[in-house]
């Protein structure tokens, strides 16, 4: 097998694994690039139909063309679709301009799957997140469990020898999978493009600028870029030297942010 072949077969086990393991399950799909890159190969793995529900944590700040892509692709893929809303946070106006970043993405997106998993009695969820999109995502294990109050206790992680995964939470929350965490930004970029996978369109540069990640609108800011095709955006990550997530807000502020972030449960 070519390697990204072999990529794909590591992520597509996983997958199948936590399927096999948990009748109550989701996928999280924040409609980027790496969660869509996720959903494919979860098309794959079940010849083309996904098994269990997929689950997009709305804030109300998406860009626009997030919301269009989520619909039609929802659409077309036959995605049992759940959007998952902290509706009286945002009734009682949480949002970005709000107090610190940390307590809007816990009011917005933490709390609000908590609440989707809570009220449905999911055991299991399945994310795209990647060791090398931060260095806080770095320690996080294929299966990786949340306590009761769904926090990440990143100091006491499980072993994950031989492919043996952890395959319950100890005092029977969560676990969180994580089928791409194998997987490099550029491994990503050259499988969606020997894949033609559909990617949102704010990837691409305009006015020499681009997002390289996506989330709400007043946390992420464009990067300098020319590159208006996936071919394009492949020669530029192998030569620049700037971070994935440099464009968005939580990040700028200090790698502690992030972490505190993950431990309280976000995703």
């Amino acid at each position: 097998m070519d390697y990204l072949t072999e990529l794909e077969s590591k992520s597509i086990y996983v997958i199948r694994e936590a399927y096999s393991r948990f009748p109550d399950i989701a996928m999280l799909w924040s409609v980027g690039k790496d969660s869509t890159t996720m959903v494919w190969m979860a098309r794959k793995a079940f010849y083309g139909k996904i098994p269990f529900p997929v689950i997009h944590i709305d804030t109300g700040y998406k860009f626009p063309e997030m919301y269009s892509f989520r619909d039609k692709y929802a659409e077309e893929w036959d995605l049992e679709l759940i959007v998952g809303k902290n509706t009286a946070a945002m009734k009682n106006g949480m949002g970005p301009d709000v107090g610190a970043k940390l307590d809007c993405c816990t009011a917005l997106k933490t709390e609000a799957l908590k609440m989707v998993l809570t009220e449905r009695g999911y055991k299991a969820i399945i994310l795209g997140i990647r060791r090398d999109e931060h260095g806080i995502r770095a320690k996080e294990r294929y299966f990786s469990p949340r306590d009761e109050q769904f926090q990440w206790n990143y100091k006491d992680q499980p072993p994950e020898l031989w492919d043996q995964y952890k395959s319950a939470s100890d005092d029977g929350s969560h676990l969180r999978i994580h089928p791409l965490l194998h997987m490099t930004e550029l491994e990503i970029w050259e499988y969606i493009n020997r894949e033609r996978i559909p990617i949102n369109e704010l990837y691409f540069a305009r006015n020499g600028k681009r997002y390289r990640s996506l989330g709400c609108v007043p946390c992420c800011n464009p990067v300098e870029s020319e590159a208006t095709s996936i071919e394009a955006i492949i020669d530029e990550l192998k030569t620049t030297h700037t971070a994935e997530r440099a464009g968005r807000a939580q990040d700028k502020e200090d790698a502690y942010t992030m972490q505190k972030l993950r431990a309280l449960g976000y995703m």
